[in-house]
């Protein structure tokens, strides 16, 4: 995994900046809940509606992920092989780039709840991983071109009442979407490695 994971000279932390259509913070010491999505999981048009409701609307991130949440695409991290490649890159850098929290690979998207380290800004992190991940699935299933959405949501957790919420909404979003009963028996999750 190394070689295609490659490592990245320590760079500055950038704040709040935009990278494509979503507002990003970035800073070192951070706790921050991710998501990013696989390309077909959301149709742009509907992507962009979304994107052109206010952004003010407290709401608009809680209906995008209830509409990622109905299984919407292909789905390619419901094959275990899949899903194993993305849990393996979350896992990769932790304790190097990243503390990894919590986390859930789901049908079309991974939530992750992680501190970034000083000098690993959290773009580089969520690429080096989608990278590696569309480059191995692609392999996988004979197929080219993007798996993943090209951008990410991150929310940067404010206190320790935030950051229980965020790890509870992660482990129960397969019990959420329906998949299984409780959270400890979707696979792919850090509510299994607790068990």
């Amino acid at each position: 995994m190394n070689e295609s994971m490659g490592t990245r000279a320590s760079r500055p932390h950038r704040g709040w900046h935009h990278r494509g259509y979503l507002p990003h913070f970035d800073s070192g010491a951070v706790v921050q809940m991710i998501t990013f999505r696989l390309a077909d999981s959301l149709p742009r048009k509907i992507y962009r509606e979304f994107l052109a409701s206010s952004i003010r609307d407290p709401d608009r991130q809680s209906r995008i992920e209830a509409f990622v949440d109905e299984g919407r695409g292909a789905c390619l991290l419901k094959q275990p092989r899949n899903a194993s490649i993305a849990q393996a890159a979350l896992h990769h850098f932790d304790g190097e780039r990243c503390r990894l929290l919590a986390w859930v690979i789901m049908p079309n998207h991974v939530h992750a709840l992680l501190e970034q380290m000083d000098g690993h800004p959290l773009g580089d992190l969520v690429h080096s991983v989608k990278s590696f991940t569309a480059k191995q699935i692609n392999r996988l299933e004979g197929s080219s071109g993007p798996v993943w959405a090209p951008d990410y949501h991150d929310r940067f957790v404010r206190n320790d009442v935030h950051y229980a919420n965020a790890v509870d909404y992660i482990e129960n979003n397969p019990v959420k979407a329906g998949l299984v009963r409780m959270p400890f028996e979707w696979i792919y999750s850090s509510a299994r490695e607790r068990v």
